[in-house]
């Protein structure tokens, strides 16, 4: 991923961490912890790839 790309996905990130804390309901709130679980892991293993990339150039 580009560093815009890794950019766009935190933002993406902090806003549904900001709808999880807003929401009222439980269940909306566990399924939107669990797409912010997901999202962040998904950074995490972008950020990984892009340095294991770096280290073989």
């Amino acid at each position: 991923m580009t560093e815009q790309q890794l950019r766009e996905q935190e933002v993406r990130i902090a806003r549904y961490r900001l709808l999880e804390r807003e929401v009222t309901d439980p269940l909306a709130a566990c399924l939107l912890h669990g797409i912010v679980e997901e999202l962040e892991a998904d950074l995490r293993r972008n950020r990984a790839a892009d340095r294991d990339w770096c280290e073989m150039v």
